[in-house]
Parts: structure tokens; sequence; C-alpha cells
């Protein structure tokens, strides 16, 4: 562990920090996924029932622009596709079969980046999933996918 990262607990394919300002968030960043480990770290939290995703903008998020760079709202919305299907999702992998976006406005490093949203429906083969990415409530990228369920290699 690096002196950038917190404690964390194991948790059904994720880890759980125990301290920081992410104390109760869990991520899949670790080494479970060396992508989101590069580009995030991404969280997410069981809340009322429904998952909510956040990432903390950093510079190196930003586009050419200023702006937070497109393919990391792309990025940040395919972790909560997996997030906002956790449950569904709990005994089996799967991957993002189908993945669609459409950008509203430009994040900044002015605050936590958030997604929220809901699974459409639960097959036995894949799980449907839309959601909408914000930024102090003002939406960024809405965003739905299609995960394919797939066993569990041992």
């Amino acid at each position: 562990m690096n002196g950038d990262e917190a404690p964390q607990t194991a948790f059904s394919g994720g880890v759980t920090l125990t301290e920081g300002p992410f104390a109760g968030w869990t991520t899949w960043s670790g080494g479970s996924d060396p992508y989101e480990t590069h580009i995030g770290p991404f969280y997410f939290r069981q809340e009322d029932g429904l998952a909510r995703c956040v990432f903390e903008p950093q510079r190196r998020h930003l586009n050419g622009g200023g702006a937070i760079h497109g393919g990391c709202l792309m990025s940040f919305a395919d972790f909560s596709l997996f997030a906002i299907a956790h449950n569904a999702l709990r005994d089996t992998h799967a991957v993002t079969m189908t993945f669609n976006s459409e950008f509203i406005g430009a994040g900044a490093l002015d605050g936590w980046v958030e997604a929220r949203g809901e699974i459409i429906r639960d097959t036995r083969s894949v799980v449907f999933v839309r959601g909408i990415v914000t930024q102090a409530e003002r939406p960024l990228l809405s965003f739905s996918g299609t995960l394919k369920k797939i066993a569990r290699r041992e």
C-alpha cells in the first residue's frame, strides 16, 4: 500500500475502504481491474437499496480543453453499470455487451462526479441497466448498457 491508499477490507469482488474520505465506499481498484485502477479510482456503495457511484476528478482526468475527458466519463459509467447491477451479479461474472451514452454537459475539478441508475430488467443471462452521471446535480452523461452474465472461471 502506498501513502495515497486507505486501509481496506475485502468485499465480494472488491474492497471496502475503512479510512479516509472514501471510508465505507467499495472499489474494484487494487489489481482486480488494472484499467480501472489506472484511470480511477472509482467507488460505490448502497444507499437505500440503490447504488451510488463516485469519483473525485483530478487534473489527470481532464482533456486538452480543461473539462473531464469524455473517455473518463464513459469508463466511469461502465464501472457504474456493474455497481448498479452488483446485487444481480452477486453469484456470477459479467462483461459489457452493449454500452450507449450521450454527453450532456462538461465536468470540471469542482467536486465529486456521481452516477446513479437502475436495473431495467434482469434475466437469466443478461442485465439491462441505465443511469446518469452528474456533478453538483448538473447532468454530464446519460448511459445505458447490457451486461452478459458469464460462468466464473476457476
